[in-house]
């Protein structure tokens, strides 16, 4: 009889702080020294020390010789390559992405729904790119971006639910946080099949998406496209919601999903 090893709780717990730690770098915040990580996991200085110099040394982690701060290291990159390699998503959406972008000149994305965020998986930029902080690896909230809600909206009831639940950050006045408007904003997405945000997130950045389904016929992702809001007038919107739309449903084909026939 095969005997059952005990979990080790201290182990389980290093991986977790190390991870934690891994995940506090960002775009806006790539450099992190010890204290900065201990103040933001709320961890000792001495247990985030342990798992930083552990980190280096399987290059994960790259510490500046001058600042003594800790950077992301090339480990991680191999990693996400791996990942994007083989993330069907990108493979059949890529090219499909690359076309929308030279005929219309604004910057897309493809975005995977991950927990109770989205996150980008690929970025096409435009020519005349705008500073408004998108990149590969962003998460972003479900509730007041195009890609969220789009993905949302065709989650269960439960799902709806757990969002709100867990509350409606505001980000801007515009940002809806009322249980009952989001309820029937998303029911209105479910009806046209596409969802706009205009200054939800970030002042003066509009966003339109189109939700992708795989072969179990369930929304995973969406395409999107983000710029400033002066650029996303009504008939633009429209023009965008029906080019995304055919990009959207192609992805969707090419995951596997098919229409049903009535």
């Amino acid at each position: 009889m095969a005997v059952q090893m005990a979990p080790d709780y201290r182990t389980l717990g290093s991986l977790k702080n190390a991870l934690q730690v891994l995940r506090c770098f960002t775009m806006e915040e790539p450099e992190k020294g010890v204290t900065d990580l201990a103040r933001e996991l709320g961890l000792p200085k001495s247990t985030v020390h342990r798992i930083v110099a552990t980190l280096a040394d399987e290059g994960f982690l790259i510490k500046d010789k001058k600042t003594h701060k800790y950077r992301l290291g090339l480990s991680v990159l191999a990693l996400g390559g791996v990942i994007m390699s083989h993330l069907d998503i990108c493979r059949e959406g890529q090219h499909l992405l690359e076309e929308f972008v030279h005929r219309f000149d604004e910057t897309a994305h493809l975005a995977v729904l991950e927990g109770f965020h989205t996150v980008y998986v690929s970025k096409i930029e435009c020519k005349h790119p705008v500073q408004i902080l998108t990149h590969v690896g962003r998460r972003n909230p479900l509730h007041c971006t195009s890609s969220g809600k789009v993905c949302l909206a065709y989650q269960s009831e439960e799902m709806i639910e757990e969002v709100i639940r867990r509350g409606l950050e505001r980000f801007t006045p515009a940002t809806i946080t009322d249980p009952d408007r989001l309820r029937q904003h998303l029911r209105k997405i479910r009806e046209q099949g596409y969802a706009v945000s205009l200054s939800e997130l970030r002042e003066g950045v509009a966003s339109v998406a189109v939700p992708v389904r795989d072969y179990t016929r369930q929304v995973i992702g969406a395409v999107t496209v983000v710029g400033p809001i002066q650029r996303f007038g009504p008939d633009r919107i429209q023009l965008f919601v029906r080019t995304l739309t055919s990009v959207g449903q192609e992805i969707s084909r090419r995951l596997g999903y098919y229409e049903r026939r009535r």
